[in-house]
């Protein structure tokens, strides 16, 4: 019964100790937001670059800055990093192949018979298996001092 008791007490002292935890920084921290808009209308990012309607940077000629245009800059490449995989936005699987590795990949270090258990630097690997060196003799000595000291 007293047991019982303890136990409600500590869970409830604990269960009110939770409430004091410490808030996470994304809750005190405010973030500017992505974009704000002038006064005169114009929408400006965090780097004071002006954008356009479908949020893209232009210049003071209302010219985009900085856009890629994928399809022509992948035109005559045969590799794709995604190719096989069903592509939402396009409704189609991705073209090409995938990447193959390089000619050189096949061979190095780390690579073919005998790299699960590399030799240690500095050994002869034609040399005769054994110990290099004999095997201890005698009694061992001690580390530390086996009289007593004052």
């Amino acid at each position: 019964m007293v047991s019982g008791r303890l136990v409600a007490a500590v869970l409830s002292g604990l269960s009110l100790s939770a409430c004091a935890l410490p808030t996470p920084d994304y809750d005190v921290i405010q973030y500017p937001p992505p974009y704000r808009k002038e006064a005169g209308g114009a929408v400006l990012d965090n780097e004071n670059f002006t954008l356009d309607a479908e949020g893209y940077r232009v210049d003071k000629q209302g010219r985009r800055i900085d856009v890629v245009d994928v399809p022509a800059k992948t035109a005559g490449e045969t590799s794709n990093a995604i190719a096989g995989y069903y592509i939402s936005s396009q409704g189609r699987i991705a073209p090409g192949n995938v990447m193959s590795p390089s000619v050189g990949a096949g061979a190095g270090a780390g690579y073919g018979p005998g790299s699960a258990n590399p030799m240690p630097s500095g050994l002869d690997p034609t040399a005769a298996p054994g110990p290099s060196t004999p095997p201890a003799t005698g009694q061992p000595v001690p580390l530390g001092s086996t009289s007593p000291t004052r």
